[in-house]
């Protein structure tokens, strides 16, 4: 089938909805653990999809423009093959057909999740075959970042990419506006870390006449009648991870040695060590956030992609085809 045939009627039984829920029955059975049946209606699910339709949803410039405005704006690069990862001496792989972007943290630059969503509008339509795309987010969207009200937006409106399979992890900054906003006594270490920004996102400001602990109180008031249902939603619907073929994906890291059907939320949102100086294998190569470095990190073990958005201007995107790994990532104004 051409990348612009028709696409076919949905089977019946066929899931309706492109959420977390749909992604998981993905993962699941394309590893060969579900009901054959119910994989073979998600595939064609995800066939319906037609990268035309996305395509025409987006004003562009015309081809010449659009290549050199997306050379200013992007970098492509891929790894080579010293650096790749490696699962039982083999390079990882996803299944047939599918192609996975995994956007890093986010830290409430808008502007840069605008880019790098357009950049996989026109990676995809490069694409010569056709491709099942997977989105994964990793979590912190919120915080240090002046626009998180806007990204939540973005995220909950879901406008560029709307049709394509996502899953959305959830972050430790998201944990910590998630509290914030039921009452849980962290507001002074949320604001030490970027929790500010947040809150300015949403109109809210800090009364420097009060103290300390009624700038909070007063500001968590005024935010709870600010943050929209759909925010809400969001945020309470956010994964603490995913898994495909031989990826799995989170948003600080693992605790090596334990299983990751057993992994603690805590860890997933919050490790750093050992896992980042960790040599040996784990089940799954595990493409993580939350650790910023200048450039994506590959190890054998391990893919980071937090390369400091909300200050460096640069969000990576890891896309992962096959045996493939490539990065798509924003250039600084």
């Amino acid at each position: 089938m051409s990348r612009h045939a028709p696409a076919p009627a949905v089977p019946p039984g066929a899931p309706t909805g492109f959420g977390n829920a749909a992604c998981r029955r993905l993962t699941t059975d394309s590893a060969g653990t579900g009901d054959p049946a119910l994989h073979k209606a998600t595939v064609w699910h995800l066939y319906v999809t037609s990268l035309q339709q996305i395509r025409d949803k987006i004003p562009r410039p015309p081809t010449a423009k659009r290549s050199t405005l997306l050379s200013r704006l992007l970098a492509r690069s891929s790894a080579t093959t010293a650096e790749r990862p490696l699962l039982e001496g083999r390079p990882p792989r996803l299944p047939d057909g599918v192609r996975v972007y995994a956007i890093g943290d986010i830290h409430g630059r808008h502007d840069l999740l605008e880019r790098i969503e357009l950049a996989v509008v026109e990676d995809l339509s490069r694409s010569s075959r056709l491709v099942r795309p997977v989105l994964v987010y990793l979590g912190d969207y919120v915080d240090r970042g002046i626009a998180g009200r806007q990204v939540l937006e973005h995220l909950a409106r879901n406008e560029i990419l709307e049709g394509i399979p996502r899953v959305l992890l959830r972050g430790n900054h998201d944990l910590w506006f998630r509290e914030f906003l039921r009452g849980e006594p962290i507001g002074e270490s949320w604001l030490q870390y970027g929790g500010e920004a947040t809150l300015l996102s949403y109109g809210v400001p800090l009364d420097p006449k009060l103290s300390l602990g009624q700038r909070l109180g007063r500001a968590a008031e005024i935010l709870a009648e600010r943050v929209p249902a759909t925010h809400l939603a969001l945020l309470d619907g956010l994964e603490v991870a995913f898994a495909l073929g031989d990826y799995f994906f989170c948003h600080a890291g693992i605790r090596p040695g334990i299983p990751l059907a057993r992994q603690s939320e805590n860890d997933l949102l919050w490790i750093r060590e050992p896992f980042l100086s960790w040599s040996g294998d784990h089940e799954k190569i595990v493409v993580h956030g939350h650790t910023i470095a200048e450039q994506p990190q590959l190890r054998r073990n391990r893919i980071g992609i937090d390369t400091g958005a909300y200050s460096t201007g640069v969000l990576t995107c890891l896309v992962l085809e096959g045996t493939d790994i490539r990065f798509l990532r924003t250039v600084p104004d």
